[in-house]
């Protein structure tokens, strides 16, 4: 009888480590589908946004602000096929040479005036992580 009970507590660890080790398996899959869910990698963001949030800051040069401007043009010609790529400009400066640009798409005509400095913010996507707008203002504008 004893060596019964003692078959019965084995056979029922076996069963929990099984359980235990499909719930593992299971959580696995799920996680790997949501990363899969993505179509760029943390790397292909984070070498995205780089060339928009090098220029972030406050008291930025009107000849960094249209390096900027220029970064963006290029930007949204390579990926016209993909909206999810293309950025965004709003200009609140009044310190402006021409029209200053808003929305899509930004052409390279409009230019900061290099005398002034601007502040720059760039806005994520929430879901993609990607830069989908940049904030150009005035110094003293919050």
């Amino acid at each position: 009888m004893e060596n019964a009970s003692k078959a019965l507590i084995i056979a029922g660890a076996i069963l929990l480590s099984i359980l235990i080790i499909s719930l593992g398996i299971f959580i696995f899959n799920q996680a790997s589908e949501v990363t899969k869910s993505s179509n760029l990698s943390e790397v292909e963001i984070l070498n995205f946004n780089e060339k928009f949030t090098s220029f972030e800051g406050t008291n930025k040069k009107g000849s960094e602000v249209n390096s900027l401007l220029t970064r963006i043009v290029q930007n949204n010609v390579a990926n016209q096929e993909d909206s999810s790529k293309q950025v965004e400009v709003a200009v609140t400066s009044s310190n402006w040479q021409g029209t200053a640009p808003s929305g899509k798409p930004v052409n390279s005509t409009t230019k900061a005036q290099t005398g002034k400095t601007y502040n720059v913010t760039c806005t994520l996507d929430d879901k993609s992580g990607l830069v989908t707008k940049v904030t150009i203002a005035d110094p003293t504008t919050k």
